[in-house]
């Protein structure tokens, strides 16, 4: 640790002081083939000045005429107000608020988060967020493990609709505590699960079920078929949701006969820029009854001892801070900044201002599978009712017509033959309320030229 300006005599006597034999002794819970992990392919540092050209030469390469890439960050319109505001030194530099006497303003915008979040996803409890979707996932799956008494295993079953990042971001985190994820197929056909593949499950001991809706190629499951068969189960649900689709879809909380129990996702198209990939903002709600497993912190209401209302802390896992070893989570900071934004973007817009983005978001996907299936050789590859990405088959590598797209300065989507060799001639292609219909003729006209191209 160079950086840190103690001699080799300050470092032998403060060992000697706790009793212990080394520095590396005291890192000892990092498993030995990270510690011992090659990190030479990293290389060396250069300059000030040429790391900013590096830098400025890359931002460069991010001007792109219009962006149909979707796939988990989505490119909404922002109003200009959301930053104004976001950005004022009080909020761009605020941090935890333990001190609730000195922290009125982030804990009731953080309650109105949480408020907000409720009312949309219709669950009893939301939390102050975490670092984003990905992780959210995560976490919402050691929680069920935890959760779930009526479950022996320490298993899970998850859609394999479930955005492939989200699921290696999972999988990553929950395999060190021995924690599997099974993977339920999708119909070729339509993108989706069918209920009657849960007939190979039934007998077998799951913690929770991962369900996402829109799932990662568009499409939207049945989610009340899923929903009731894993409670028939005693199996815990486990929503992954767009939030911007609630907007006109049902609310988690109303699936089935009972709802979904825990609720995550990522709310990145509530005012946060997609930034060339983050910092995002997951979101996670859960039913009341499994408040305690809840990670994170929760910002309450209440009065003081002169009747007047007040915020504070009302339920966090303090032994993440103290006892990180035996802790439930390691989350120990919410996305403030994030949060900000997201709440002012809420309520700018409001319940029927929400629902117009959703639904022109809607109506331009659409509108473009009409428009681009004119194109000789390329299809809709899913049946399946979509949200605001559709996923379009092509008579050449999805790669090379992507490429061609770029170099006229439209993204056109996300190569689907990254995740999955059977889908290389397919593109997951997305739109948002930001698209006219000069858009989608323009996406329509330069798609066809690039396919003649390749």
């Amino acid at each position: 640790m160079p950086f840190i300006p103690h001699t080799l005599e300050d470092e032998r006597r403060m060992l000697e002081t706790i009793d212990v034999a080394s520095i590396d002794s005291l890192f000892d819970e990092i498993p030995k083939n990270l510690s011992d992990a090659d990190l030479q392919i990293l290389p060396s540092g250069i300059s000030e000045m040429a790391m900013l050209r590096l830098m400025s030469e890359r931002a460069a390469k991010d001007t792109v005429t219009s962006c149909f890439l979707g796939a988990g960050a989505y490119d909404h319109h922002i109003p200009s107000v959301v930053w104004d505001i976001a950005a004022r030194g009080e909020f761009l530099t605020a941090y935890t608020p333990y001190q609730a006497e000195a922290s009125q303003g982030t804990l009731q915008l953080i309650y109105e988060f949480q408020t907000m979040i409720s009312r949309l996803t219709a669950m009893d409890v939301a939390n102050a967020s975490v670092y984003d979707g990905a992780t959210a996932l995560a976490e919402a799956l050691l929680m069920a493990v935890r959760a779930n008494k009526k479950s022996q295993s320490r298993r899970l079953l998850c859609a394999s609709t479930v955005h492939p990042g989200y699921l290696a971001t999972c999988r990553t985190i929950v395999s060190n505590q021995d924690i599997e994820i099974d993977l339920i197929p999708y119909v070729d056909s339509t993108g989706t699960i069918d209920s009657s593949a849960l007939d190979y499950y039934r007998d077998q001991d799951y913690a929770g079920l991962v369900i996402p809706y829109p799932n990662f190629f568009g499409g939207l499951e049945h989610i009340d078929a899923l929903t009731n068969w894993a409670h028939e189960k005693g199996i815990l649900v486990i929503g992954v949701v767009n939030p911007l689709a609630l907007a006109l879809f049902r609310a988690p909380g109303d699936w089935g006969e009972e709802g979904a129990d825990i609720v995550v996702g990522e709310a990145q198209p509530f005012g946060i820029p997609m930034c060339s990939g983050g910092p995002y903002l997951g979101y996670m709600c859960c039913r009341k009854s499994l408040v305690r497993q809840l990670p994170g912190r929760i910002i309450g209401r209440t009065v003081d001892f002169d009747g007047k209302e007040g915020f504070a802390l009302t339920l966090q896992a303090r032994e993440q801070h103290i006892r990180r070893a035996k802790a439930t989570s390691n989350i120990c900071t919410n996305q403030g900044l994030l949060v900000t934004a997201a709440t002012i973007y809420l309520s700018l817009l409001g319940q029927t201002g929400l629902a117009s983005v959703a639904a022109v978001s809607h109506n331009n996907i659409v509108s473009l599978k009409r428009k681009v299936s004119s194109i000789i050789g390329v299809s809709v590859r899913f049946s399946s009712p979509v949200f605001h990405e559709a996923v379009f088959q092509l008579p050449k590598p999805a790669s090379h017509v992507l490429h061609k797209m770029a170099e006229k300065g439209i993204l056109g989507g996300y190569d689907l033959g990254q995740v999955n060799r059977g889908l290389s001639n397919c593109i997951l292609t997305n739109t948002t309320e930001k698209k006219n219909d000069s858009d989608l003729e323009f996406f329509t006209d330069v798609l066809r030229e690039a396919i003649k191209e390749c």
